[in-house]
């Protein structure tokens, strides 16, 4: 159990019997009375925010999270089968990836968040190794601007600016955080 002074930013709580991360924080003392915790907070179940003021006798529940390294296994009719250590099928909501399962290969470790036995959120590792299905030709010398770019599509459907080297065929790395070219692999 948390109490108001363990309040800062990035710390999970349990608000209405959901989890909640603290995004903002802010600590004030009036000339009179209790000090107030102002926080602003991220449902990590729906991405919605709130904000809300705490006193310094207030108590909060740390919410029942669990991490696991699971294994995507197949797609079914929009949901998406991972496998955990023990063989178990983890069933993941597309909400839940979202743009991210254009990322995704058979048998790709994931970390993932549970709450309640439900996944609410995955991590992807940084960087991925794809090959361009397809991408435009790119016209030499059309260089002067300085850094060009042109665009092309990687297996799994995920479309993306690349330089204008890149050709199809080529595997390249992509950053699965901003969803863009890192570099190309040499082979």
């Amino acid at each position: 159990m948390y109490t108001a002074s363990d309040l800062k930013k990035g710390l999970k709580i349990e608000v209405d019997g959901a989890p909640w991360i603290i995004t903002e924080f802010d600590f004030s003392k009036p000339g009179k009375g209790q000090a107030i915790y102002n926080c602003k907070l991220k449902s990590m179940l729906t991405g919605t925010t709130m904000t809300r003021s705490y006193r310094s006798n207030d108590k909060f529940e740390k919410p029942f999270l669990e991490q696991a390294i699971i294994r995507f296994s197949y797609e079914n009719a929009g949901e998406y089968i991972f496998m955990n250590d023990d063989y178990e099928e983890v069933i993941v909501e597309a909400d839940v990836l979202g743009d991210k399962k254009l990322f995704l290969a058979d048998d790709m470790a994931v970390e993932a968040l549970f709450f309640n036995e439900k996944v609410i959120e995955l991590e992807f590792p940084n960087l991925i190794e794809r090959k361009v299905d397809n991408c435009d030709v790119g016209a030499k010398g059309n260089t002067a601007a300085g850094k060009v770019m042109k665009p092309a599509q990687i297996e799994g459907g995920y479309d993306l600016q690349v330089p204008l080297f890149v050709n199809a065929g080529d595997i390249i790395r992509v950053d699965t955080r901003t969803g863009e070219y890192a570099d190309r692999v040499r082979s």
